[in-house]
């Protein structure tokens, strides 16, 4: 199972989904799925921005679980 830790990440920085939405340029709809960890896929554009936005690196925005 992979994680996503955008919602501990956003809460570190005090951010909402729609700030993250506004500053990355993702839709609200794919800032919300990461965040409840619902997302199927995800576009690596997205992953991209995201990283960007909190100055991360891919490893640190997701984990591979057992």
């Amino acid at each position: 199972m992979i994680r996503c830790h955008l919602a501990r990440m956003m809460g570190e920085h005090k951010m909402r989904v729609a700030d993250v939405s506004r500053e990355a340029g993702l839709s609200r709809a794919t800032v919300t799925m990461l965040y409840k960890e619902t997302a199927r896929k995800v576009d690596l554009e997205a992953i991209e921005k995201l990283c960007l936005l909190f100055e991360c690196r891919v490893g640190d925005l997701f984990e591979l679980t057992q």
